[in-house]
């Protein structure tokens, strides 16, 4: 029996397009002023800092660390510093409603079903917790934040990594035979997998012939109670 889902974003809850098309140019439009206006506040700071240790270079200034950043966008990174300082970039644009955080149409009611047969709900993404709930705090939809029991980041592991799954099982508190991770990316279900976990695939486009998850095209067909 499933006792909690843990969900991706990027290709699953929403469309991969979002992310690159809005999300990703909007903070780097926005990175060099934002950082020069609030380089000093403590959540900045750290954030920062932790850029620079991640390069190896510990006293970079300002100019540098922005240079760093633009590399990482640019290699699309996967980088918690990064990923922390895009979430409150996006805060200002989801609060002055440049854009709000999209969601696939058949989500939403797959959510509400789950949550009302009892199931805990989880999000896993590479962007950070903060930008998650914005997401889900301004979506499409509206806020629907109070769907889920918590948020994780790359500060439990990277998200092709077992040990990620293990430290979240451990979090949630649940046997890992009965969670089950949504993702569109077969590499990261693959680690789920190794750590116990159930697992399906979530995708909008073609099939992926390589990968060994079951496959879905959209949140309707997905019955934890079958699984």
């Amino acid at each position: 029996m499933i006792r909690a889902i843990v969900t991706d974003i990027e290709g699953t809850t929403s469309d991969i397009r979002f992310v690159h098309n809005i999300l990703f140019p909007y903070a780097r439009q926005h990175l060099a002023d934002f950082l020069r206006e609030h380089q000093h506040q403590p959540e900045v700071a750290a954030a920062l800092q932790s850029v620079r240790e991640e390069a190896g270079q510990p006293q970079a200034d300002l100019a540098a660390v922005i240079a760093i950043l633009s590399d990482f966008m640019d290699q699309d990174r996967k980088s918690t510093g990064l990923k922390a300082l895009q979430g409150m970039i996006w805060r200002d644009g989801y609060l002055n409603g440049s854009f709000t955080g999209h969601l696939y149409p058949d989500v939403l009611p797959a959510l509400r079903r789950w949550q009302a047969q009892g199931i805990e709900l989880y999000v896993y993404s590479s962007g950070s917790v903060a930008a998650q709930k914005l997401l889900f705090g301004y979506s499409d939809e509206g806020d629907i934040t109070d769907i889920f029991s918590g948020y994780f980041d790359t500060h439990v592991g990277a998200k092709r990594e077992v040990t990620a799954y293990r430290a979240i099982a451990a979090e949630i508190g649940q046997p890992a035979e009965q969670l089950l991770f949504l993702s569109d990316i077969r590499q990261e279900l693959d680690a789920a997998a190794e750590a116990g976990w159930q697992t399906i695939q979530l995708l909008r486009g073609e099939a992926d012939s390589e990968s060994r998850h079951r496959q879905v095209t959209d949140f309707s067909q997905i019955n934890p109670e079958s699984i």
